[in-house]
């Protein structure tokens, strides 16, 4: 295992698309709006949910559980695999709550004060409140009783079987007056660590964190059009990319000299630790770095111009801090790196 394959490698390509996912829904904030943003979150999650639950209910052997239970403890087994604090709270068959403490992993540091409530809550409906529609149990939903952008301390609910069939409207309710129970980890389901050994984890954690860009991207492009996706998912890419390249540097191994030669070398050591392949070879006093994939758009019908040039603007972003002097030019998945 090379050093940009390890797990201080995935941290870093985490960390990257953590950042990415919520600089996009803070642009799309500051420049069309809560509502919009709602949209863009609520998409991104139902999308997600489409996916991902089901399949990972099977996966991790909860879907003979009541629903629920099943429910709340998928929703605690896959954060936690992928790097969220998290706790599980069963109270019956019926009722079983989740809560996601404080720092919250999806809004790094102080970003969260930028969060606006409709946007904190439509994770919650695209996500927790579609748990019954997907396993067929129309009496199924999810109650908030607390949102942690509105300083309560986490996100916290739970899911609850009703004695009816709930309206769409009733799949989400709020009853901020309530407060989960005390978590007890003994209650709590575990994975074996025979079957996840920490590399496998930090593999997780980096598809995790890249699941919410490769979900995010799509939506971003179907809800606004592509002259405004490629405005405000570049744009916050370009940003990521600048603010993030110190850390992201540090955690492929750092050494990276200014100039062409040492960005070449960067974006090799990226594309490795993203789980792609990628060549550098000098052109005179010019590098030429030609990448095979993009993982992040595997199997996305939507991946096209538009989405790549999203995805490249966090390049553009890392060049910038790497040596402003340096220029990259790029056709598809190519790159001329040269210094101005």
């Amino acid at each position: 295992m090379t050093e940009t394959q390890g797990p201080p490698a995935w941290r870093a390509v985490a960390e990257w698309y953590r950042h990415y996912f919520a600089a996009l829904v803070l642009r799309t904030v500051a420049q069309r709006g809560a509502r919009d943003a709602a949209e863009l979150v609520f998409r991104t999650f139902r999308r997600q949910h489409h996916a991902r639950f089901l399949p990972g209910l099977r996966k991790l052997g909860l879907d003979g559980l009541p629903h629920a239970v099943a429910a709340a403890s998928y929703h605690y087994l896959s954060n936690r695999i992928g790097g969220v604090s998290v706790e599980f709270m069963p109270e019956s068959d019926r009722k079983a709550w989740v809560r996601f403490p404080p720092p919250r992993w999806v809004w790094p540091t102080v970003t969260i004060a930028a969060i606006p409530t409709e946007v904190s809550a439509a994770m919650l409906r695209g996500w927790q409140a579609h748990n019954g529609v997907s396993l067929g149990n129309p009496r199924l939903g999810f109650v908030c009783t607390g949102m942690t952008p509105d300083g309560q301390p986490g996100l916290e609910g739970y899911f609850l079987e009703h004695d009816r069939d709930l309206a769409p409207e009733e799949r989400l309710r709020f009853a901020r007056h309530e407060q989960a129970p005390e978590f007890d980890p003994e209650r709590a389901p575990r994975l074996d660590p025979a079957d996840w050994p920490a590399d496998r984890l930090a593999k997780a954690h980096r598809a995790y964190a890249m699941e919410y860009v490769r979900s995010a991207l799509p939506e971003l492009l179907q809800a606004f059009g592509p002259e405004a996706a490629q405005f405000l998912g570049g744009g916050a890419a370009r940003l990521v990319g600048m603010q993030m390249y110190p850390e992201i540097a540090a955690g492929l191994g750092g050494g990276f000299e200014p100039g062409p030669a040492g960005f070449a070398r960067f974006m090799v050591a990226l594309a490795a630790a993203q789980g792609d392949r990628a060549m550098a070879e000098p052109d005179g006093a010019t590098m030429v770095v030609r990448q095979e994939s993009v993982r992040l758009m595997d199997g996305v019908p939507e991946a096209g111009p538009v989405l790549l040039a999203c995805w490249a603007a966090l390049l553009e972003g890392a060049a910038a801090a790497h040596d402003r002097r340096v220029v990259l030019e790029r056709t598809g998945l190519s790159w001329r790196v040269s210094r101005r």
